[in-house]
């Protein structure tokens, strides 16, 4: 039981600081330090878990023996993972160079939303394609 409630009451108190910021209720020298609070929060989370991983802490000895598997499959996850994660950030930054300029042109001309849609429509598909091979790889292992 301990080995689910820590990790949620971890993300919670990690969540916690950021609620304001996102709501719009404080200022920029708050949300700064709200800021900064949660990136230590963050880094302080991750080293508690190395630490205690290493130490062979009691938390963490429940799960510690179900690991199976082989380096090779371990680093077939981190590039589904790094697949899907870069390419919708390459698609997020696409679109984001893409759909000002095809408002632009729409409200210009109204003639050319079909246009327009398309260069929207093809930064999506990088997203699409890091999926698929996402995918791939996974099938693969």
């Amino acid at each position: 039981m301990l080995t689910f409630i820590l990790p949620v009451i971890v993300v919670i108190a990690l969540t916690l600081p950021l609620i304001a910021v996102f709501n719009g209720k404080v200022n920029a020298a708050s949300a700064k330090k709200r800021l900064a609070l949660h990136v230590a929060g963050f880094f302080g989370a991750c080293a508690f878990v190395l630490l205690a991983s290493a130490a062979n802490s009691p938390i963490f000895a429940a799960g510690a023996n179900q690991i199976t598997g082989t380096l090779a499959q371990g680093l077939g996850f981190i590039s589904a993972a790094l697949a899907t994660g870069m390419s919708a950030l390459g698609a997020g930054i696409a679109v984001a160079a893409a759909a000002p300029a095809a408002i632009g042109a729409f409200s210009e001309n109204s003639e050319n939303f079909g246009r327009a849609l398309i260069f929207v429509a093809l930064g999506e598909g990088v997203a699409i394609y890091g999926l698929l091979i996402s995918i791939l790889i996974i099938n693969a292992l």
